[in-house]
This record gives structure tokens, sequence and C-alpha cells, in this order.
């Protein structure tokens, strides 16, 4: 059996890498790095610091718009698996990087398998809705991380290829959380930030608010400054190290784990990170209007704020403990779906 991962931003690094530790000496899994995300700090560096095996190739997509950026990958994810002909892809997530590659797949006839499949936020302005909803629709198998999930895809007609086998990120973090827990760490009063979307960014008055908001918090505000923010930022004038915040360059996987750890809690526009915080038992403000993961926001540990309106009170009114019911999954994800691909 010859499996073939394509990834290309931060999100799907760690969730490639249990699928990454359960094939070896299982099956030949190869992956290929399709460069969406090639600043090192968002790329490189997870595949040393979570043992994932390097990439077979690297196609250097870089930036650009949508469809330059989507072209690109689709040109070079099909030159690679004419070489390798594997018996599958698997794609992650919801990037460009994931539809370009489910299409270049499929399009050689190829099956797909799509990890983190079903989710949806019902707002097609979003680019990721769009690449959800493509490559679900063109995919062999639908590998489904929660109930919600299954019921989105069932909804869609979709349920004869889809499977619950929860999310793998929840192995990644287990992982990660073995090594934190033996390292020294204390929790601070402080807020652990990343503002990154383009509805957060793309708009000077939006993005001036944003900021002006982290900036007058009671708690101190570390912001992680994405490149897309820092970029905006420059472009609009606007200065981030204002007032309660202080701005930090991008951590690696390791070290994000262990601020949030370290943490009161988490201000992000970022699907992964809300995640991340409701499994790390950290209260989460997101700066949208609507979220693919509608389990975190069980007894408001997760809360959508795009105005960031209730920064100064939400902190001391969450709940004590969470009541979480393994919404996702047990940790054995990454088994089921290498499994079901023989």
């Amino acid at each position: 059996m010859r499996i073939v991962s394509i990834v290309g931003a931060r999100p799907q690094f760690i969730k490639v890498a249990p699928i990454s530790w359960r094939a070896e000496g299982v099956c030949d899994h190869a992956i290929i790095h399709t460069g969406q995300h090639y600043d090192p700090e968002l790329s490189a560096n997870f595949f040393s610091e979570l043992e994932i095996s390097e990439p077979i190739a690297n196609l250097y997509s870089g930036s650009g718009s949508h469809a330059v950026q989507t072209a690109r990958i689709l040109v070079g994810t099909e030159e690679e698996l004419m070489k390798i002909n594997p018996d599958w892809v698997l794609v992650y997530g919801d990037t460009n990087s994931t539809i370009a590659a489910t299409l270049a797949a499929v399009k050689l006839g190829i099956k797909v398998a799509h990890i983190e499949a079903g989710l949806r936020s019902f707002n097609r302005l979003m680019p990721e809705e769009i690449n959800r909803i493509g490559t679900d629709h063109l995919s062999d198998l639908l590998f489904a991380p929660t109930e919600k999930a299954i019921q989105n895809l069932n909804e869609e007609g979709l349920g004869d290829k889809s499977m619950l086998v929860g999310d793998v990120v929840v192995e990644t973090l287990n992982f990660i959380k073995e090594r934190i827990l033996t390292s020294d760490f204390q929790r601070q009063e402080k807020i652990f930030a990343t503002i990154h979307r383009a509805e957060n960014t793309d708009y000077r008055e939006r993005l001036l608010n944003i900021i002006r908001a982290l900036s007058q918090s009671r708690l101190p505000v570390m912001l992680y400054a994405h490149p897309r923010l820092l970029k905006k930022a420059q472009e609009f004038e606007i200065e981030l190290q204002s007032g309660s915040i202080t701005l930090l360059k991008p951590n690696s996987y390791f070290q994000t784990i262990k601020s949030i750890l370290e943490s009161v809690g988490v201000i992000t526009d970022s699907g992964g990170i809300q995640k991340e915080s409701y499994l790390l038992d950290r209260p989460c403000l997101t700066v949208r209007q609507e979220t693919e993961w509608i389990e975190t926001l069980v007894d408001g540990w997760n809360q959508l704020d795009p105005n960031l309106e209730i920064v100064e009170t939400f902190w001391w009114k969450v709940p004590s403990e969470p009541t979480k019911k393994l919404m996702y999954g047990n940790g054995d994800a990454s088994q089921l779906i290498l499994g079901n691909l023989f």
C-alpha cells in the first residue's frame, strides 16, 4: 500500500503527524509539502519538533491570490503524483493545498481520503468553506472528526462514504502535553492571542478596532503576529504593540501549546487554535461571526465575539470545569483512518 499525504500549512502539519507515526512499519507513506506556508517558523520547525517524516518533495508554491496559489499547487501536485502513482492520497483540513491536491489526484484517477471532513461554517464568503465543500464532494472517503460533521455530510448526501473517526489533533496534543508536563511551566495572568483571517485584517477600520480592543485589555495580551497581520498593519500604518499588547513572533508548535497552557485564556480567529484551547482547558474568545468547531461552544468555553465586546469580563465568567464527553474522539483516529484504507 502506497499512501501520499499532501500538506502545506500549519494546521496540516499538526494533523499529518499522527498519520506519519502510525504508518511507520505499516505501509509506504510519503509526504508532499506544497510550500503554502514557506516561513520556516510556520513550516520546517513542525517536522522536526513533531518527529514527522521529511517530505519527499516541496512545491514551494508560496503566496499569491487564491487562484494563483491553488493553480501552482495543482500543477506541482499533479507532476509529483504522476511520478509516485500512489494507491491513496490523503488531504487534510480546508486550505488551498487541500482542494488543489484533491483536484490533481481525482483527475489522475487516484483515490482521495479527506481527513477532517464534514466541517461547515455555513459562510461561503470564507475561502476555507469552499475548499471544505469541494473536497468532500470530490473525495472517495471522508473521515469526520465529530458527530456534527457526520450530520453535515449526511445532509449533503455523502453519508455512504463517510466515517466517524475522531480528531487526529487529539493525538498530536497528547504527544506535546507529555513533553510539556515534564518541563517547567507556570500559568500566568496573561492572554494568548492570534489574528490572521482576511475578514479581520484586510479592512483598516476592522483591524484598527480589533487592535484597539486588545490594547485596552485589563490583562496583558501576548499577540503572536502572523505574517499577514504584520503586512496589513504596516500597510494601514497601525501600531500593533500598544497598551496591553506585547508583540511576539510566531512560535514553534511546542512553544505555542506551552504558551496556551501558561495563559488564562485565548483570543483568536484561528479554527485550529479554538479547538486546541478547548482541548487544553483554556477559555477562548473567537473573533468571528461563526465557527466550524461548534462543539467548543459547549458551556461557553469558547464564545464568538467578533467585536471583542466581552473581552473585559469573559475570563471571570467561564465554568470552573469543562464538561467534555470525548466529542473529538479518544485518541485513536489515525489508527482508524489507516485501517480503513486497506
